[in-house]
């Protein structure tokens, strides 16, 4: 039973086939022997414990229970009801009497907790070495770092020994083991998940994260375990979309070339060009940023404010039990000490002024491709100087719950030194759905195993639709299809991408005159229509009407016929507005106008740096 595939689609096939619970249980324990690694776990459940929990799941309903026997793993600064909490920390354990609430929603699904892994000690640190206890191997070289603080979640699902694993993350500590690891790691929006349970380490930017296997896998778990919890004062409502099929064009912003920092590690630096590339292939419009201020509000995380968060979430034990702190967690949580309530002001208001600098820039692009980490450490170079390497596995991650962004850690091949390469797509607090539909296809693309198993990826699930209920479809042609510069205002509305198609032969299309933002013009003809290339976005009933209002003349909204025959509501043109306009109908479609315009463009520009005497 050793090669039972723990990813969640295909170990519900195998339930649905006759596997028994008792099976996988079993497996599990041979899987931890075999690895061999006593810093994975902190506790582990007895096997007959696991039985027992396995038990009470009744007859296999993957419907009712969508994590039916699933067993994961939970990082041991999370409560188990029946299991200690330690933090990583011997002298600070208690026994919780009841779970975490996000372990509860999983256990309520059919999940079956395996154990609490080791971390770096109060989740302070991205290395993953900070722990009294042994230091978990990484599963895939075992002389790098496993990377923190979730280290033992990592390479416990890494190592499929669990389907799944519960970390934390408020500076990376989701994100960084996952690149290290060949996993995939879900932070999402801060607030989504409860934090009821959770030992804090800054309260106001903790997130629950997801380790798994698979985007599927990692988002299945976060369809799951995301509602607002009323015993959590920093929970919010997010809507949690279906995985959905990806618009066809989505603008992402990267690191400026000039400011991209891999500190010396060509490999990491080709296997990043590397990823760009899959993305462009995947059809992504790669968009450079700069990205100074990025850094400037990372270097915020350990200032001020937010060391002393991690001061105020365990003072009261340090200030008894402070020769019972890991050194370097002793050094970098004590520094808070010198700090004044003026400190932290003074932090809060320069992350305000970061915030509202960087809106705009954050709502220009649809999400955002960077580094999870600029290089990898051996365990030996951080050990040596634990922390300036920790403070660059940063340089990519610190920003992002200041800023109040979601991301999602993907691997996307291997470096040329064999290392694993991974990146991190990024986007704005609420929008999980498109990082996550966006990774998994960058993830099929890379072709890689799953994790340290060798393991090929399963099939991609299919894509879900966005609700219909109630909801309304809206025809797009131009300026806001998506890529397109106006897309953004359907994306604030909420709208879903629903599918690219065509009209019915019936209409032409024109390059509107005077339009400070250039767009097109769709209008019905009796005679010589075409047959033009459209998206369809879904939107709420109350945002459709809002979008409506916003609509200026000489543009409207009526129904258009699609090439399947079906109506919809979409963009049509006055006749009045088409003077001064060029019928561009020939060209099928808005975007390939716009893209035969670049090339123009870009040919001309070519023509004008030739030298003299030299035509095309």
């Amino acid at each position: 039973m050793s090669d039972i595939h723990f990813d969640v689609g295909r170990l519900h096939e195998a339930y649905r086939g006759g596997l028994a619970v008792g099976d996988v249980i079993a497996t599990i324990y041979t899987r931890i022997e075999a690895a061999d690694d006593p810093g994975i776990f902190i506790h582990l459940a007895p096997k007959e414990d696991l039985l027992a929990a396995a038990e009470t799941l009744g007859p296999f309903d993957p419907v009712a229970k969508p994590l039916w026997g699933i067993p994961f793993a939970v990082k041991d600064n999370i409560d188990v009801a029946g299991m200690p909490t330690t933090a990583a920390c011997a002298e600070y354990t208690y026994w919780p009497e009841k779970d975490a609430t996000v372990v509860a929603r999983l256990k309520a699904a059919g999940a079956l907790v395996v154990g609490k892994t080791n971390l770096d000690q109060f989740a302070t640190g991205l290395v993953g070495v900070r722990t009294p206890w042994p230091i978990p191997r990484n599963a895939i070289d075992e002389a790098l770092v496993p990377g923190g603080s979730s280290s033992g979640s990592a390479v416990a699902t890494a190592r499929c020994i669990v389907s799944f694993a519960l970390g934390t993350d408020t500076a990376g500590s989701g994100r960084i083991p996952a690149g290290l690891n060949n996993i995939v790691g879900l932070k999402p929006t801060v607030g989504a998940l409860s934090a009821t349970g959770v030992v804090p380490a800054c309260r106001t930017l903790d997130c629950v994260s997801v380790f798994a296997l698979t985007v599927d896998d990692a988002y299945r778990v976060f369809t799951v375990a995301a509602a607002r919890d009323a015993a959590d004062a920093y929970s919010r409502d997010v809507a949690v979309q279906p995985l959905a099929m990806r618009p066809p064009v989505l603008s992402v912003g990267i690191p400026a070339k000039a400011d991209l920092k891999f500190f010396g590690d060509t490999a990491m630096q080709a296997g990043f060009d590397a990823s760009l590339a899959m993305l462009s292939r995947l059809g992504c419009r790669l968009v450079e940023i700069p990205f100074g201020d990025f850094y400037a509000t990372a270097n915020l995380l350990y200032e001020g404010a937010w060391v002393a968060e991690r001061y105020a979430a365990i003072r009261d034990f340090m200030e008894i039990n402070e020769a019972a702190l890991h050194p370097v967690t002793r050094k970098i949580i004590g520094g808070a000490r010198n700090l004044s309530a003026a400190d932290a002001f003074r932090g809060l208001y320069a992350l305000q002024a970061y915030k509202a600098k960087l809106a705009p820039v954050i709502a220009s692009v649809d999400l955002f491709c960077v580094p999870t980490a600029p290089t990898h450490y051996a365990l030996d170079a951080v050990l040596a100087d634990p922390i300036t390497t920790n403070s660059r596995l940063g340089t990519y991650t610190n920003f992002v719950n200041l800023l109040d962004m979601c991301g999602i850690a993907v691997p996307t091949g291997r470096r040329g030194d064999g290392l694993p390469m991974s990146v991190t797509l990024l986007a704005p607090a609420g929008r999980d759905a498109l990082s996550a539909m966006l990774a998994r296809d960058l993830h099929a693309a890379s072709g890689l195993p799953l994790g340290a198993t060798g393991w090929p990826q399963p099939g991609l699930q299919p894509a879900a639709q966005p609700a219909r209920d109630g909801m309304i479809d809206l025809v797009v042609v131009g300026a806001h299809l998506s890529g397109m510069p106006l897309n953004g205002q359907l994306n604030q509305l909420g709208a879903h991408f629903l599918r690219a198609t065509r009209t019915a032969a019936a209409y032409k299309l024109y390059a509107l005159a005077g339009q400070p933002v250039p767009k097109p013009g769709l209008i019905r003809v009796a005679d010589g229509g075409m047959r033009i290339d459209v998206e369809v976005w879904r939107l709420e009933p109350d945002a459709f009407g809002r979008f409506v209002a916003a609509i200026p003349p000489p543009l409207g909204i009526g129904t258009i016929e699609l090439d399947d025959g079906t109506p919809a509501k979409g963009f049509l043109v006055e006749t009045a507005g088409l003077d001064g306009a060029s019928d561009i109908s020939s060209f099928g479609g808005w975007r390939r106008f716009v893209a035969r315009g670049k090339d123009m463009a870009d040919q001309s520009e070519k023509q004008q740096n030739w030298p003299a005497g030299v035509s095309s």
